[in-house]
């Protein structure tokens, strides 16, 4: 399960840095995600260096070192996806859209499970 939650969150940081990247890199147009609760231009910002800072977490529970961080790091994006996709006034585009939001959702809810479930490092 550990690893699952691994090779969830790298491939969920990966996407956030690389459109954080190119929406930083292209200021003319628009970053819309309406599920996650900032707006323009600073959404720009916390994507990107959202992504940053979960690779870096991910980083340093691969190698030991503040897993905590990484466990709350799954936690903020089980909660962000299950409050923007249903708590709140996020519309789905149909039956798909919503399977896929759902898909998603509960993946990172397996991944924080899976990032919970690891032992703790022995001195």
């Amino acid at each position: 399960m550990r690893i699952y939650s691994y090779l969830y969150h790298l491939l969920l940081c990966l996407f956030l840095v690389a459109i954080g990247a190119i929406a930083l890199a292209s200021p003319g147009n628009r970053l819309h995600l309406p599920m996650l609760p900032w707006e323009e231009p600073a959404l720009r910002s916390w994507v990107f260096f959202g992504g940053l800072a979960g690779g870096i977490c991910l980083l340093l529970a691969y190698r030991g070192k503040l897993r905590l961080l990484f466990r709350l790091w799954t936690l903020v994006v089980a909660g962000v996806m299950v409050h923007g996709f249903f708590l709140s006034q996020y519309a789905f585009g149909g039956a798909s859209g919503f399977f896929n939001a759902l898909a998603l959702t509960l993946g990172a809810v397996l991944a924080a499970w899976g990032g919970w479930l690891s032992p703790p490092r022995r001195a």
